[in-house]
Formats: structure tokens, C-alpha cells, sequence
């Protein structure tokens, strides 16, 4: 995960950012965008930790099996919350996705550090990447604006319900998960 310094930091800040505001998202009077959220807010700040540059920051080898087991009960109640309708699978894919690059990373030689193809099992990364990047096509469409419908209210929405931002957040999360997977 871990590339040149600069772009390292971009990363961090802007997963550190989505983190941040899908806390903001849990102050939603909707208890299914607050689970969304809460789970959306683990893997921005969690892909955050993951970026920090090697230079900086070398997380002890107990650290990756951490992210495992972290992400992996992140994945375990995505599949729970998968039986109720299908749009958590995507969260499920998300949370396995890290947990199959903290295992690499755990697996690497050299402290835990890959670079460049050094480590993963290059059909999956690939298959990763091609999900990842086909969600942020999809949802890049989807932040495309429609023109207002005659007759809707215009109550301003609270920062917790603001679909728009909400799909911004999910599209920074899509090219990040890129990014590290690119990395890898």
C-alpha cells in the first residue's frame, strides 16, 4: 500500500476526510444511513491507517493481523446485513478487500511493506481492481445531477442526509481502494 510519500499523504488525508464526515452521516435520522455509515466511517479511517507512508510510520507485524481481524468481523456483519437486500454486498466485498491486504501485507517480506507488485495473488488483485473500478464509474455516473422534479420540497437536508455527499464519500472511498490495491 504504501507508494511514493506525497501521494501516501494524499491518501491518508483524503480517507481521513471520508472518515470524518461518515461520522458526521451517523447523526442521521435514518437508522439504515447511521449503520451505513458507521461501517462506511470504519473503512475511511482504516484505509487511512493503511496508507500512512513506510518512511513515516512502520506498523509492528501484529498490526496487519489486526486490520484481519477488524476488517474481517467488519465483513462477517456485512454478509449478516447482505440478507436483508443487496447493496451491503458491496460493503462486504469493501471489508474483505481489506482484509486480503492486510493479510498480504502481513505475508510481505521486509516489515510488512509491498511495493509494486511484490506481493498478492495478482488474479485477485486484479479482479479487485476491476470492481473497484467499475464502482467508481458507476457512482461517478450517479453524482451526475438530474434536474429538480416540479413539486419536490426544498427543506434543506441536515449533513447526515445529503445523498449527494454521501455518494462523494463512497466515490473518494472507491478510487482510494484503487489506489492501494494499484500499489500492492
Amino acid at each position: 500500500m504504501h507508494g511514493p510519500a506525497p501521494s501516501g499523504w494524499l491518501l491518508v488525508a483524503l480517507c481521513a476526510a471520508t472518515g470524518a464526515y461518515c461520522l458526521l452521516r451517523m447523526r442521521s435520522g435514518v437508522e439504515e444511513q447511521r449503520r451505513a455509515a458507521g461501517g462506511e466511517a470504519l473503512m475511511g479511517f482504516g484505509m487511512a491507517a493503511m496508507a500512512v507512508p513506510a518512511a513515516v510510520f512502520a506498523p509492528p507485524p501484529w498490526a496487519w493481523a489486526g486490520y484481519a481481524v477488524v476488517f474481517g468481523a467488519a465483513a462477517l456483519r456485512a454478509l449478516w446485513a447482505a440478507r436483508t437486500g443487496t447493496h451491503h454486498l458491496h460493503h462486504l466485498v469493501g471489508a474483505l478487500a481489506m482484509v486480503y491486504m492486510a493479510l498480504v501485507m502481513a505475508a510481505a517480506p521486509g516489515g510488512g511493506h509491498a511495493h509494486g507488485g511484490d506481493g498478492g495473488v495478482p488474479l485477485l488483485t486484479g479482479g479487485l481492481l476491476l470492481y473497484f473500478a467499475g464502482y467508481v464509474l458507476l457512482t461517478g455516473a450517479r453524482l451526475i445531477p438530474v434536474p429538480a422534479m416540479a413539486g419536490t420540497s426544498g427543506a434543506p437536508a441536515g449533513w447526515g442526509d445529503r445523498p449527494e455527499l454521501a455518494r462523494a464519500c463512497r466515490l473518494s472511498m472507491g478510487i482510494a481502494m484503487v489506489a492501494m490495491l494499484l500499489t500492492m
